[in-house]
């Protein structure tokens, strides 16, 4: 990748809705070395609004008009799925290193051609998991890797969620349930952040296979998702995703089973690590999440390009490869779909 010249980001954001208002772009605002300039949305009275509220100095309502900007060195993709791939090629051409919200596309093909530009045009490309930077889930990385439990065995990841709120809305104004924009449905939205951490505790997956079904016809996406997988090291993994349950089987939970404990930590409703060794609890770890979700990541992002070599865990190749688990687990419903 080419060097990064400047001395502070000057940060462009392009599509900034919900995730912008809290988890991710006031961070680029209170990051030693950034600045939020210039934000984005198809609305130019939103997109005012926006700089309006937080002190943004530039807003357009063209994406081009943005990117293009002289002052704007660094893009961050905040849109749906559908639109990362065309906005991060545009990026990567005007020579603007790329940050993209997960999941990183609709396709794996997709991440691959995104992948493919960035390398061509000599930029690099992050993904906004940041779980791999937050204090909980690393807490869980040092006590796999020091041995705590042992042997790593398996690990299994349960979700259970009542029909979701955002099925109250108007369809036509919840991205996350259309598959043609948002690659799936609320497993793109959730799994992957889980699937991706595994990746960055055990490594890759290399075999999986899965089912998915919608049985609850609420909306065009998979609602439930059923999941085996492998990683390279050997740790074998099984899933479970049912975004239509009762309230009383609300659940989300991940576990890894070692040779002599097990850890168990939920991904989105809470932030404890538990360690039970010799059949009992022995110790619950408590964290406390910064005020901005995305605040670790990106400083990440910041220090590595502003001088600190390769120290963003989460990066185009890295994603590109929880985009492909996730397709393979539901390709007998995309099958179906198409059929």
């Amino acid at each position: 990748m080419n060097k990064f010249e400047d001395k502070e980001l000057r940060w462009g954001v392009l599509g900034v809705g919900d995730v912008c208002e809290k988890k991710s772009a006031p961070a680029m605002q209170k990051v030693k070395g950034s600045k939020l300039v210039a934000v984005m949305r198809r609305n130019g009275d939103k997109a005012a609004d926006y700089a309006k509220r937080h002190g943004v100095p530039k807003w357009y309502d063209d994406a081009d008009k943005l990117i293009n900007d002289p002052e704007v060195n660094a893009i961050y993709i905040a849109t749906p799925p559908n639109a990362h791939l065309e906005l991060a090629q545009k990026a990567a051409a005007a020579g603007k290193p790329v940050y993209v919200e997960k999941p990183m596309a609709r396709t794996y093909k997709e991440c691959l051609q995104m992948i493919e530009a960035c390398e061509n045009a000599q930029v690099p490309l992050f993904v906004a998991y940041y779980r791999r930077t937050l204090p909980n889930f690393l807490k869980v990385k040092s006590l796999v890797d020091e041995g705590a439990i042992g042997v790593p065995r398996y690990v299994g990841i349960t979700i259970n969620q009542p029909r979701h709120p955002d099925v109250k809305q108007d369809p036509k104004d919840n991205w996350r349930i259309h598959p043609d924009v948002a690659g799936g449905g609320y497993f793109y939205d959730l799994g992957s952040h889980q699937l991706d951490f595994l990746d960055f505790l055990f490594g890759p997956i290399e075999e999986v296979n899965g089912q998915a079904l919608n049985q609850a016809g609420d909306y065009p996406a998979e609602d439930i998702v059923l999941g085996n997988f492998k990683f390279k090291n050997g740790v074998l993994g099984t899933g479970s995703w049912c975004f239509t349950t009762g309230e009383s089987s609300k659940k989300d939970e991940i576990k890894i089973i070692g040779s002599a404990g097990e850890i168990s930590f939920p991904c989105f409703w809470g932030t404890n690590v538990s360690l039970r060794r010799d059949g009992e609890v022995e110790q619950v770890f408590e964290f406390e999440m910064p005020e901005h979700i995305q605040y670790y990541l990106i400083k990440s992002i910041v220090d590595e390009l502003l001088g600190k070599q390769d120290i963003c865990p989460s990066r185009g190749k890295s994603a590109a490869r929880t985009n492909w688990v996730m397709e393979e687990m539901i390709s007998n419903f995309k099958n179906q779909k198409h059929t």
